[in-house]
């Protein structure tokens, strides 16, 4: 198993490079996940030159945040915005870019635009069947960049903030995300 797929990927409408890859993640993660949409929201004027220098922080830095894994089949843009719930509770996975990828970047991607209902509960089951490495919470920003640059390129300058936002915090938790992680 590697990372990416043997098949084209999108993400929404735009185009995502999956081209299979052994790792490790972080190296793959900034190559084919941060650095062709943070490309294309400079190119398209989302994000300026100081949102994207700081990107390009978390980029170059990548490899110090810790937490890499054997590569995951994850849903891949599983924001709350695809996730159906049932009037029974039941829950239905919608719209997924699926890849070998950081299992950590599903969970941070829930996370975004104020989380599903039942988080805390999804949370708490996922990391009760499956323990998280230590660190992960301060990687979730990290992981977060991705679909935010992704909105960036589609959206254009309304997500520059949350872009900012989430590079800062990514490179602040840096010195905590690798403790025995």
């Amino acid at each position: 198993v590697a990372f990416g797929a043997e098949w084209a990927g999108f993400i929404g409408p735009l185009p995502q490079d999956n081209t299979p890859d052994e790792g490790p993640w972080s190296d793959w993660f900034a190559r084919r996940r941060l650095l062709p949409y943070l490309r294309r929201s400079v190119a398209d004027g989302a994000l300026g030159a100081a949102e994207a220098a700081l990107v390009e922080q978390v980029v170059a830095r990548i490899g110090e945040f810790g937490g890499d894994e054997p590569p995951a089949r994850v849903h891949g843009d599983l924001w709350p915005g695809n996730l159906l719930w049932g009037a029974d509770d039941r829950v239905w996975l919608i719209d997924p870019a699926a890849h070998g990828g950081h299992r950590e970047t599903d969970l941070a991607q829930l996370a975004l635009f104020g989380g599903p209902p039942h988080h805390d509960r999804i949370m708490a089951a996922y990391r009760e069947a499956w323990p998280l490495a230590d660190g992960w919470r301060e990687r979730v920003p990290l992981h977060q960049l991705h679909l935010l640059l992704v909105h960036t390129a589609l959206f254009g300058t309304t997500y520059r903030d949350a872009v900012t936002r989430a590079a800062r915090a990514a490179l602040d938790g840096l010195g905590r995300a690798t403790v025995n992680g």
